[in-house]
């Protein structure tokens, strides 16, 4: 035998047993992953049954709404129906709480990214006197629920006449204590001191350095705001409910509850079911549109920071 075939014998063999022992190395990390991929898969139908639901009841009836299996279709599709009495009900009032919600939730969570953006970035970048009293302060704004704000807020701005006005819900939205760590925490690394340092020395001012130079680097932390911001305005309930009298300017969620309020006070307890179940599957396509069209920055933001890695 040659030296030339014992080493392709020797090569073959330690290439198989290789193989073998790579396939028993593996075999464990399989098995051991098994138990968070059920978990994982549990999660996500935790998640998702809720909207599969939402959207199975929004093509009932009110019939078949109460007398079929919940999780599946009627005998009959009753979307359309659904959804055209739900837009033209009260002379199609609920496409004013819809827009009321788009204007609401919109203003507020730019206007709340904004100062969380600056607040965040002054608490990373910045030496200040009573600088950790007021980093300590905002963390426990956190802790605080808001239901026990609402009544002072309400006293607030009924003493200044802003009661059943827009800006009763906008301006206490704009606060956003968590987003005020999420983005201190952010800009602490995503922002180099040496960039802020270079665009000194080359005669920026501290607005300019801020708006033209480090914003630009906080664009995944920036839309993260933004959505939590943003869905926290559309789902809030308490506050415009406290706030405003008004039913044409309610947004979605105090609207279908009144809707169906008026309902069951009239007698017909099941008469709007179905229409209040189609408004609230509505309510939700434009957050799942805007989470769609926005998580493109979220990877970009991983992408880019992968390769800095």
């Amino acid at each position: 035998m040659t030296a030339t075939e014992t080493r392709t014998i020797v090569t073959g063999r330690a290439t198989r047993s290789g193989r073998r022992g790579a396939t028993r190395h593996f075999a464990p990390e399989r098995r051991r992953s098994l138990p968070l991929t059920i978990v994982l898969w549990l999660c996500v139908l935790y998640f998702v049954l809720p909207l599969w639901w939402l959207f199975v009841s929004a093509t009932k009836d009110n019939s078949a709404l109460f007398s079929t299996f919940g999780l599946w279709f009627g005998p009959e599709l009753s979307l359309w129906e659904n959804l055209q009495t739900l837009f033209t009900i009260r002379g199609g009032l609920f496409v004013r709480w819809l827009l009321n919600t788009v204007v609401y939730a919109t203003v507020a969570a730019f206007g709340a990214t904004v100062l969380s953006a600056m607040a965040g970035y002054a608490f990373a970048k910045y030496d200040f006197p009573g600088k950790k009293v007021l980093f300590s302060s905002t963390l426990g704004a956190i802790m605080i629920p808001l239901t026990a704000l609402a009544l002072p807020t309400y006293l607030l701005f009924s003493q200044a006449g802003l009661t059943d006005t827009p800006w009763a819900v906008i301006i206490p939205s704009l606060v956003s204590p968590f987003g005020v760590y999420l983005m201190r925490v952010y800009a602490a690394d995503a922002i180099p001191d040496t960039l802020i340092e270079a665009a000194r020395v080359d005669g920026a001012g501290e607005f300019r350095t801020f708006w033209q130079v480090s914003l630009r680097m906080l664009g995944p932390g920036l839309v993260t705001v933004f959505l939590f911001s943003l869905v926290a305005t559309w789902n809030n309930y308490f506050l415009p409910l406290i706030m405003l009298n008004t039913s044409d300017l309610y947004p979605i969620t105090v609207g279908l509850a009144q809707l169906q309020a008026a309902a069951s006070a009239g007698g017909g307890t099941q008469a709007l079911f179905s229409t209040v179940i189609t408004g609230s599957f509505v309510s939700i396509l434009p957050l799942i549109v805007a989470f769609l069209f926005l998580q493109r920055y979220w990877q970009s933001g991983l992408a880019t920071g992968s390769v800095k890695g």
